[in-house]
């Protein structure tokens, strides 16, 4: 059911993607919610639940929860969405490849749509990038800061709610604020995305589609994943994220030139002296 979910979004409406969004995020909580707690948690419209439905090949709400059911029903091991607890340690390990693998041709598949350019060009004429991220994105978001000082642009990460929602706070025109959320629902960076935006800031989201923090960022790479962080530990997503941040900092470089050949140079002539 996941993965016809996933299959669906590009033709799904706007709003219609927003519940998307919210169910690949929750599922286990979107099995058992009705249609007016599905709507409220991707702040959209029952009848939007229910067109949703349908543009996935079903009946209605009744149907989509019976399907998602049952297709959360096999026996979990908490470690990996692929893995059974009667896999074999080969075929577990080729199974964490494989969707490894999968995961970034999901992501070469998108390459084409994604707004590399528009925040490019955010980063480029910043006074200050910040890289904030809460759990497994907080480390994404601190290695992301890493990469990126050396281009000579001064950097920040946040990975703690306290210093992102300050940091938001206290930011200005030609800040910018970079959020990797898998789920985009974390109330602190909603928050943070939306007190940013209002000071003139430019926000950056790397997120699922048609979540909260999706509409309050300037730029967003939607980047669907089919693993449900909740239950699993975030690898695909977060695979994801440290690679789509690996193109934007080679993109990123080209933008500036000389000037980022010289820093890099210089940065790793530090190292040797």
């Amino acid at each position: 059911m996941l993965d016809r979910i996933q299959q669906s979004i590009d033709r799904l409406s706007r709003a219609e993607s927003r519940v998307a969004g919210w169910v690949l995020a929750h599922p286990r909580q979107a099995a058992d919610a009705t249609v007016a707690e599905v709507a409220r948690a991707s702040e959209t419209s029952e009848p939007t639940v229910i067109r949703f439905c349908r543009s996935v090949g079903l009946s209605g709400f009744r149907e989509f929860t019976i399907r998602l059911t049952e297709s959360l029903s096999r026996q979990l091991s908490y470690v990996h969405r692929d893995v059974s607890i009667d896999d074999s340690t080969p075929d577990a390990i080729d199974k964490v490849v494989e969707a490894s693998i999968q995961s970034l041709m999901d992501l070469r598949a998108q390459l084409w749509s994604l707004p590399v350019d528009e925040a490019v060009d955010l980063m480029n004429g910043a006074r200050q990038i910040a890289f904030a991220g809460l759990g497994g994105s907080g480390h994404v978001a601190s290695d992301a800061c890493h990469k990126f000082f050396r281009l000579g642009i001064p950097c920040t990460t946040l990975t703690d709610a306290p210093s992102i929602l300050q940091f938001a706070a206290v930011t200005s025109p030609g800040d910018v604020l970079v959020l990797a959320s898998h789920s985009g629902s974390r109330p602190d960076l909603c928050r943070a995305a939306e007190s940013a935006a209002d000071n003139g800031a430019n926000v950056i989201a790397i997120t699922s589609p048609g979540s909260r923090l999706a509409a309050a960022a300037e730029v967003v790479f939607d980047l669907p994943t089919r693993e449900d962080a909740s239950v699993y530990p975030p690898m695909n997503s977060r695979l994801m994220q440290l690679t789509l941040f690996d193109a934007l900092l080679v993109a990123l470089s080209l933008r500036r030139g000389e000037a980022a050949i010289d820093c890099l140079r210089r940065s790793k002539a530090a190292l040797l002296a």
